[in-house]
């Protein structure tokens, strides 16, 4: 089995490691190719109006001056000496859980592959929440059995899978979760303003870490019980239950 990893924290991303280590108690055929710098909350995004440069670092290990999309795209056309047979991205530094699936380049990594026919897993470890700050310890611990498991599945078309581990000491895991992604109850974003030295305004994006009541099931109210979140995403946006009341206005 050929695997593809890659991530959006950057060739030098603390999980990086960790997801390669999942990756080689599947496979002796596992490939990196990420990002050269962080890209985090990059999206979906594509570098159109620049060209893409790539670097081999070691003998199946590369990084590329681009957004996780780009280094699957690469990756796949380029750069391997053939298809992936599974892609996992991350093991990001932090949630990509709820609201935060449509900014995460995590999981748009795994979507690139998704459209390109290719099994793929985004693997997200929860940080700031508990005790444990930016532990992967039950990524590490679990990870390479999520993985197993679900490399043995078919996804179907447009499907692919957001893993995300609890913040917790490994063998407080509470199990493992099917969930639906979820929707915060708060805004978790807000605008941090300061002042240079020369008394010029500028401002960090930032993310509280209050953890509010999800409904059961969700993603949120799994990882907030400490438990494994494993969510299966869809590429197709289509809101079906909106379409009659579109017909009856448009006819």
């Amino acid at each position: 089995m050929r695997i593809l990893v890659t991530n959006d924290d950057g060739i030098h991303g603390p999980g990086l490691e960790v997801l390669e280590e999942i990756a080689q108690t599947l496979s002796d055929d596992v490939w990196v190719v990420a990002p050269d710098a962080e890209r985090s909350g990059a999206g979906h995004s594509l570098t159109l109006a620049n060209p893409l440069r790539y670097r081999r670092l070691g003998e199946r290990r590369f990084e590329v001056e681009g957004t996780p999309t780009d280094c699957v795209i690469m990756a796949a056309r380029k750069i391997l000496p053939g298809l992936p047979d599974l892609v996992l991205s991350g093991v990001n530094r932090g949630a990509n859980i709820a609201d935060d699936v449509t900014y995460s380049g995590t999981i748009a990594a795994a979507m690139e592959g998704t459209a390109l026919g290719l099994k793929s897993i985004a693997l997200s470890q929860v940080t700031g929440i508990y005790e444990n700050g930016e532990s992967f310890a039950v990524a590490r611990a679990h990870g390479s059995a999520v993985v197993k498991k679900l490399a043995t599945m078919s996804f179907g078309p447009g499907v692919l899978v957001n893993v995300n581990f609890p913040d917790c000491r490994a063998e407080d895991v509470q199990g493992i979760e099917v969930t639906r992604q979820g929707k915060r109850d708060q805004s978790h974003l807000f605008i941090d303003e300061r002042v240079d030295a020369r008394g010029r305004h500028y401002y960090w994006i930032g993310s509280n870490k209050e953890k509010g009541s999800p409904p059961a099931g969700t993603d949120l109210a799994a990882v907030f019980g400490k438990r494994i979140s494993v969510t299966p995403l869809h590429m197709n946006l289509t809101q079906v239950e909106a379409m009659d009341a579109l017909r009856g206005v448009f006819g």
